[in-house]
């Protein structure tokens, strides 16, 4: 699925030639280029998990080419960064999406037991300093837990061995699928509606038995989801338009 993998690139420093292109001052730190050998031509895409654009640039282009390509891109490139929604840090107050809901951080430092759920409010403990970590830890575990026994469970209707599951935090994938039976998933589909985490559970699970995209492996996504009444393409749909929106969040 495309939208659950972009190119894999290695970072360059190019900070002293986009110092020369006019108008760029006030947005050049965020502008990350990175060297793509396979690339065969520049490149823009955006990444609102690191609020940056990046540029990829094949090895063979000059740096007088660059400039002139991000001179030419500079109307694209504000709009970009300045419709680039803000940040939500996990802090006392703050609005976070939880299984597709609006949820509100709360600090509770005079109460224990970690962290947990009322209603649509998440109560955190202990020390402000450790609140974001608190947080996110939670938020991790929730998503294992959901995912482990969501994935374990498809895996049992098409009587495909799971080795292992993990979630990470990545940003060019939802989840993947290794060789042995080996599933990872990002922690952030906590944050997404059940019918999107149901969805990427379901692509990687079916990847068990159909290494590609062909049209037995459509068939098989969509044979593990009828029991969930989850369509394909409208989870999908969501993740290609709201996705990259969950990367803004802790």
């Amino acid at each position: 699925m495309e939208f659950l993998k972009q190119a894999e690139t290695s970072a360059a420093p190019f900070a002293h030639a986009l110092t020369e292109v006019a108008g760029l001052d006030a947005f050049s730190e965020k502008i990350i280029v990175e060297m793509n050998p396979r690339a065969r031509r520049l490149g823009l895409r955006v990444e609102p998990a690191r609020q940056c654009i990046v540029l990829v640039r094949p090895r063979r282009v000059s740096d007088r080419t660059v400039i002139k390509f991000v001179t030419q891109h500079l109307a694209w490139i504000r709009k970009h960064l300045g419709a680039m929604p803000e940040r939500v840090p996990f802090e006392h107050g703050a609005v976070i999406p939880y299984r597709g809901t609006d949820h509100v951080l709360r600090h509770a430092p005079e109460q224990k037991g970690g962290v947990w759920r009322e209603e649509n409010t998440i109560l955190v403990t202990g020390r402000p300093e450790h609140m974001a970590r608190r947080t996110a830890d939670w938020l991790k575990r929730e998503a294992k837990e959901s995912l482990s026994a969501l994935a374990r469970e498809m895996a049992a209707v098409i009587a495909r061995p799971v080795a292992r599951i993990t979630v990470r935090d990545t940003r060019t994938r939802w989840g993947s699928c290794a060789r042995g039976g080996k599933l990872s998933f990002s922690w952030r589909l906590i944050l997404a509606p059940d019918t999107v985490l149901t969805y990427v559970a379901a692509h990687e699970v079916a990847h068990l038995r159909h290494a590609n995209h062909g049209a037995a492996f459509k068939r098989c996504v969509d044979e593990i989801l009828e029991p969930y009444g989850v369509e394909a393409g409208l989870a999908g749909e969501w993740l290609s338009r709201r996705g990259a929106g969950l990367h803004r969040y802790g």
